[in-house]
Formats: C-alpha cells, sequence, structure tokens
C-alpha cells in the first residue's frame, strides 16, 4: 500500500506547505501547483538523497550521539537532513523560495515536518 499511501498523503503535504508558507518564517510559495510539485520534490530527495546523507554524516553521528544512546542528538542530525531536503527543494524549484536562506530552511522544515507528523497521524496516514 505504500504508493497508494504516498498519493493520499501528496495533497495534504502540499496544503500544510501552503500554511507554512503562510506564517511568518520566510517561506513563500507561489501558488498551489507549486506547492504540490514541492511535496513531491521533497519525498523524492528524501527517498533519494536520506540514506546517503546519513552515510556522510554516519561518524559525526555515531560520535556525537554515542551510538545512538543520545536520542537528542539524533533528532539533530534528522533534523539537519530535513533542513537539507527543504532547502534543496527550495532552490530547484521556481516560486518556492526562502526569503531568510537558513533561518527560513531551518524554520520551515521544523514547522513542516512537525505538521505533517501531527496532521497525517490524524488521518492515519502516517
Amino acid at each position: 500500500m505504500g504508493p497508494v499511501l504516498w498519493l493520499l498523503q501528496w495533497p495534504v503535504r502540499a496544503v500544510l506547505l501552503l500554511l507554512v508558507a503562510q506564517l511568518p518564517l520566510g517561506v513563500e510559495l507561489r501558488r498551489f501547483d507549486v506547492a504540490l510539485l514541492s511535496a513531491v520534490v521533497i519525498g523524492l530527495l528524501g527517498t533519494l538523497l536520506a540514506w546517503p546523507l546519513r552515510l556522510l554524516f554516519g561518524l559525526p553521528w555515531a560520535v556525537a550521539s554515542l551510538g545512538g544512546l543520545l536520542a537528542p542528538v539524533s533528532w539533530l542530525f534528522d533534523g539537519l537532513i530535513a533542513v537539507i531536503l527543504f532547502g534543496l527543494a527550495a532552490w530547484l524549484i521556481e516560486g518556492f523560495r526562502l526569503r531568510s536562506g537558513l533561518r527560513s530552511a531551518v524554520l520551515g522544515a521544523l514547522v513542516y515536518n512537525v505538521l505533517c507528523r501531527l496532521v497525517l497521524g490524524l488521518f492515519g496516514l502516517a
């Protein structure tokens, strides 16, 4: 049910991305179709790049988190990957802009990920 579940998540993620753009975080999205494309690109980048980024950050993560014993450190590395994917998507898509650069990427990725977890979990789509 993986692809079907993702197809159900897609418009919800796009609406949440538009909601993030309405907050004073420096994230700008031109239209709903740009949000739909951005949701796809963030998902694809996550699928293609999450493991290579985890491998790249593997040694610093293992040292900093004592091999995974310190969960907050693990969350920071997952957050770093989310910021990279969010920023990369904004760089690739015309109409998706991070007005304040890194600050907007960090805040936007954080709020977007929290909203996605909450809303998709509420609808049973997580």
